[in-house]
């Protein structure tokens, strides 16, 4: 898997076919293969004749994870992403992110808006302003001796799934630790590109579509019925509205 660096951190990335570029920004505890590979994303848009960039964030998958929690402020993962399109020498792309990757999305659209042609934010809509719960339950579950000593719903889940994919514990607490920050209107308001907000009609991480999709100027919204956060990333509704998305964007 190639590799750059960025800001001195070596951030891991693939590049699958040719056409159109569109990035792909996986979420939190999850890496390119799980969230983008093994739910098929990865061959769909190849076979319709687009480039797929994955990019495997800070913290994650093959890339270098720093146990500081200074080291995972959004903006700066965000800016890896934006540096990995200047590498590899595109000048804009289409965007999509899922979960924490939808939030680096919209920061991309935010600060750095030469990039992005289009974005897809899914599994995170209305809770991008609210802000997400739970982050502290998860750092504490994360940091557990073990899985059967980690305590709350959520944080169990999430700890279950960082073991599931082999990741390193304490750089997903460092990850979570740091600020999340909210995107405020004013800020959403800036994201000047056409933009599809998918989320479950269950995932009660994302929140309302509708209040993401009325706070981005160009935006429409998706709800996946029967969906939570988990489901929803392969969902084939989902993947038929971001083929249809994008097309309209040729």
């Amino acid at each position: 898997m190639p590799s750059f660096l960025s800001n001195n951190v070596n951030i891991a990335y693939e590049v699958h076919g040719d056409g159109e570029p569109i990035l792909l920004i996986h979420g939190f505890a999850s890496n390119s293969r799980i969230n983008w590979q093994s739910t098929g994303w990865i061959d769909l848009l190849t076979k319709v004749g687009r480039q797929v960039i994955t990019i495997d964030n800070r913290g994650h998958g093959k890339s270098d994870k720093p146990h500081d929690a200074e080291s995972y402020s959004s903006s700066e993962m965000a800016r890896d992403s934006s540096n990995l399109i200047s590498h590899l020498g595109h000048e804009t792309v289409d965007i999509m992110g899922y979960s924490m990757g939808a939030r680096l999305a919209a920061l991309l659209g935010i600060n750095h808006p030469g990039q992005a042609r289009s974005l897809v934010i899914a599994g995170l809509a209305g809770n991008m302003i609210h802000g997400v719960s739970g982050s502290d339950e998860i750092v504490a579950a994360l940091r557990a001796p073990s899985l059967a000593r980690a305590n709350g719903v959520q944080g169990k889940a999430f700890r279950a799934f960082a073991e599931q994919t082999g990741s390193d514990l304490q750089a997903l607490a460092a990850c979570m630790s740091s600020h999340r920050i909210k995107v405020g209107k004013e800020e959403l308001k800036k994201i000047t590109v056409p933009t599809l907000v998918v989320a479950g009609e269950e995932d009660d991480i994302a929140g309302s579509v509708g209040t993401l999709v009325d706070a981005i100027p160009f935006a429409e919204g998706l709800v996946l019925p029967g969906k939570d956060h988990m489901k929803a990333v392969g969902d084939k509704a989902y993947k038929l509205s971001v083929l249809d998305f994008l097309d309209r964007r040729q």
